[in-house]
Formats: C-alpha cells, sequence, structure tokens
C-alpha cells in the first residue's frame, strides 16, 4: 500500500495563499518576501517538491536584485539566476534521464513542455558564456509565469489539467517487431549474430528509450507534470516508472510478441508441463534480461499483466427467452487455450528466473518472486476451483504449488468452494432462520476443544454426534489447515 504523500501546507488554502503573493502583482515585493518566508518554513519542515523549491529560488533571487543598488554586485546576480534556471531545469530532467542509455534533454523538455531556450540558456550557463543578466531576467520571470498553469493551478485544483503541451507516445509495437525479427534471424543461422549485433543493441536502446519517453507521457495520464519526487516514501515504486513498465508490459503479451503468432510455436494445450520452446526464449530472454537489470520491478509487472490477461472475464452471449431484444447476430469470442497457457509458462518463467545471478540480488529476487505469487494467487487464486476456470490458470497455479508446499496448502482451502443455498429455503422465516444459524456458530465457537478433539478422533469418535451441524456454506478451519489465531488483516506465513 502506497503510503499518503507528505505536503508542507496544512490545507490548499496556505497555497493558495502563497500562489497569492506570488502572482497577484509583479511589483509588489514585499508580497513576494512573504511568499519567500513561508517556502522557507516549510522547507525546514520537509523536503519541498521541486516545483516549490525552484520558486523559493528564483523569488530569493528577484528580491535580491529588487533591493536597494550596490547591495549585490553585477556578476552575483547573473550567478544567482543562471544558479536558479539550471536547478529548475534539471530538476525536471534528471529523473527522467535514468537508464543504460542518455537521452537528448531537448526532446525531454519538449515533452514535459517546458520552453526550449530554458535548455539552450542551461547549456549556456554551464558549458560556455555566461548570460546577460537582462536574459536571465526574462529567463525568471517566464519560468515563475511557466510554474504557474503548470504546477500551481494543478495541484490548487486538481481537475484543471497541465498547460504543458504534452506530445503523444510513440508505438512500441514496431519496435518490438523489428528487434523479434532480428533476434530469429540470429537464432536460425549464428552466423548472423556479429552482422547484426549492431541492429540488436540499437533496437535494445531505442526501447529502453521508449520507456524512458513512457515515464515522460505518463505526466498526462496522471494530470500533468510528475512533481513528486520518485520513491519518496523509500519503499514504493516510482508512478511515472510504474506506468511506463504497465504500458510495455501489455504491448508486450500481446500476440507476435512473447507469444507467437502460429500456434505449432506455442505451448500445445494438452502439454502437462509448462515449459517454453527454446527458440522463443532465445528471442526474447536477453532483452527482459536487460531491461529488467535497469528496472527490477520489471518481472511483477508482466506477471500482472499476464494474470489479468488470464484472469479476463468472458462475456455470455447467450440470451434467455424474457430478453427485450435478441441479436441476430452474435460474434461470440473466441478462446485461444494456446496462447493463455504460453502466457503461463511466461509467468512461470519469470518467477524462477528473475534473480540477477548475483548473491546481493538474491534477497531482493526472492522479495520480487513472493510479490509475483501474491500478485497471481490475488488475481486467480479464489477461483482456481471453479468449473469455468481456465486449463492455464489452473496449470499455472499447480505449477507454482508443486515447489511451494505452503502454497498448495492455502490453494487447497481457497478452491473449496461453500455450498450454495438455494433461494427455496429462506420464506417467510428468513429472520428465524439466520437466528438458528447464528446460535449455531457461537455454539460452535464456545466449545473450541471439542472440535478439535472431534478432529482427533475421527469418524469413530463419539463427540461429532452431540456438536451441531455447520449452517448451509459455511466451513470450520482448524489447524490442520494451516489455520491459526491472528488479529484481523495480519498475514499469518512462516514460522
Amino acid at each position: 500500500m502506497r503510503l499518503p504523500r507528505r505536503v508542507p501546507w496544512q490545507d490548499l488554502g496556505e497555497l493558495e495563499q502563497v500562489c497569492g503573493w506570488i502572482y497577484a502583482d509583479a511589483n509588489d515585493l514585499d508580497a513576494k518576501r512573504l511568499a519567500v518566508n513561508r517556502l522557507a518554513a516549510w522547507r525546514v519542515a520537509v523536503p519541498l517538491p521541486h516545483a516549490l523549491e525552484s520558486a523559493h529560488a528564483i523569488l530569493s533571487v528577484i528580491l535580491q536584485d529588487g533591493s536597494s543598488a550596490g547591495s549585490s554586485s553585477y556578476l552575483s546576480l547573473r550567478m544567482s539566476y543562471a544558479a536558479a534556471i539550471i536547478r529548475l531545469v534539471n530538476g525536471l530532467v534528471d529523473p527522467l534521464q535514468l537508464g543504460a542509455y542518455a537521452r537528448s534533454i531537448n526532446k525531454i523538455a519538449q515533452q514535459l513542455g517546458l520552453p526550449a531556450w530554458f535548455v539552450e540558456l542551461r547549456h549556456a550557463a554551464t558549458h560556455e558564456d555566461l548570460p546577460s543578466l537582462e536574459v536571465l531576467r526574462d529567463a525568471a520571470r517566464e519560468a515563475m509565469a511557466w510554474l504557474l498553469p503548470n504546477y500551481f493551478l494543478p495541484t490548487l485544483n486538481p481537475a484543471t489539467p497541465s498547460a504543458a503541451p504534452l506530445q503523444p507516445l510513440r508505438p512500441l509495437s514496431p519496435l518490438l517487431k523489428q528487434y523479434k525479427a532480428f533476434m530469429k534471424a540470429t537464432t536460425r543461422d549464428a552466423t548472423l549474430r556479429v552482422q547484426y549485433r549492431a541492429e540488436i543493441t540499437k533496437l535494445t536502446r531505442e526501447i529502453e528509450r521508449w520507456i524512458a519517453e513512457a515515464k515522460v507521457a505518463s505526466a498526462s495520464a496522471m494530470g500533468g507534470v510528475g512533481w513528486e519526487d520518485p520513491q519518496e516514501d523509500g519503499d514504493e515504486e516510482d508512478a511515472r516508472e510504474k506506468w511506463a513498465l504497465d504500458q510495455f508490459a501489455e504491448a508486450l503479451i500481446q500476440k507476435g510478441m512473447l507469444v507467437p503468432l502460429s500456434k505449432k510455436k506455442r505451448l500445445s494445450p494438452g502439454e502437462h508441463t509448462l515449459s517454453l520452446p527454446r527458440s522463443t526464449l532465445l528471442i526474447w530472454s536477453p532483452l527482459l534480461t536487460h531491461l529488467q537489470s535497469l528496472h527490477h520491478t520489471l518481472p511483477l509487472h508482466l506477471v500482472s499483466a499476464i494474470t489479468a490477461q488470464l484472469a479476463r472475464p468472458i462475456p455470455s452471449t447467450s440470451a434467455g427467452f424474457d430478453a427485450d431484444s435478441v441479436p441476430l447476430s452474435v460474434e461470440e469470442p473466441k478462446t485461444d487455450p494456446s496462447y493463455d497457457l504460453c502466457l503461463a509458462s511466461w509467468a512461470k518463467w519469470l518467477i524462477d528466473n528473475c534473480s540477477d545471478g548475483t548473491p546481493s540480488g538474491a534477497e531482493e529476487a526472492e522479495e520480487i518472486r513472493e510479490n509475483a505469487i501474491v500478485r497471481i494467487v490475488a488475481s486467480l487464486g479464489p477461483n482456481s476451483g471453479a468449473a469455468g476456470t481456465s486449463k492455464a490458470v489452473r496449470a499455472l497455479l499447480q505449477a507454482l504449488c508443486e515447489e511451494r508446499p505452503k502454497l498448495a496448502t492455502a490453494l487447497s482451502v481457497l478452491s473449496q468452494q461453500p455450498a450454495q443455498a438455494s433461494a427455496t429455503d429462506l420464506g417467510d422465516n428468513t429472520i428465524e432462520v439466520m437466528d438458528s444459524r447464528l446460535h449455531t456458530l457461537l455454539a460452535l465457537s464456545s466449545a473450541p476443544q471439542s472440535m478439535e478433539e472431534d478432529d482427533d478422533m475421527g469418524e469413530s469418535g463419539s463427540p461429532s454426534e452431540t456438536l451441531p451441524q455447520l449452517p448451509v456454506g459455511w466451513r470450520k478451519l482448524s489447524s490442520r489447515d494451516g489455520w491459526r489465531p491472528a488479529p484481523i488483516g495480519v498475514y499469518v506465513g512462516g514460522s
């Protein structure tokens, strides 16, 4: 569960007051001084978002520039303005530069809607001659004007979209298809590996860049530029990277990617074990291994996407006689057992191979493996014994249980579907029936020792005849089922 995000203000009224001090009158230095003092006080209590940190730095320089003449030197003002602009640009770009391959700052700024000349000014102030004071003053004023529609207004009114013209995300399928074509050629003819090595490396770099671009594009999906610091609670994944990896996983599980288009190259529906063809592993395992070294939670996102696909409901196309209208032609959804089995095989492979092979990553890999299993069970476990569950789901759960006895015991309890009470059992005496069931359950709870003795004595014991029977749809767990008393919401596992 993601922890609540800490903010420096007590309510949005305080942030709105600061916004009014800053933007009400451009020439009111006293109001801006109040805003700087308030931001400085917030800064002591809690780390400020990057937008407020940049606003504090720029406003401090503006106050320094607007003070009495001669109090600050010409060069000092230029350096202060330049530092504030550089920190604004770097703070927006650097979190999106993580990865094996660096991206152009201009492209990231273009995706964020940041004025292009801010990037040029940053480059000039860092590597070339320091810009003039007039240019830096214009940049500071435009930077504050850019923060108003891109941070203050969306924060004060979350329903207001950001004014940044965020560009749409380019499609990923062409890159994956090109990568698959080159890798398929090298698996068929090993002599082509040297010839296609540069192209495969280039495509791998482009895929990694696509994930970085998706992190920037996630701002539009989440309501503007993402100002929150990534992993600010120390444990949770960056929301932008999570969104990007979810999009990557959705594209990867489509037919023609991880699952071949030809059914002959997938797993046969009659297979008893979930094992992927060697040709499929040779194509995709290098890319997945490389991306996992950069994004260690990638297996979790792929497993989540696979389980969501396997657990998708199949709509019923049968129309009753009492329906208002009956369609003349119904396009029935076609199930594809080989596709589901191939996805289940990939889920098992991801869980078994999420370790990077180093001792330091063994603990992290085990945590990822446990979280992936939890996601599978949470999505598929409670209905694993239902009659409509696909063969791929049952095969995946069975494969996971073979290596994990505790999980098998837990799933055996979950798979026991309670008996459904008939609607005819309830009538005018519904309250009386409910009261009798309640008294039965209370009688059972008041004699736990008798139930344990009844379990130990088996069918030959006499206590089973004296204890009341459970109502329809209820069953009592014992220590044999792995149950033991614990507070509500606490998972009891291990020792």
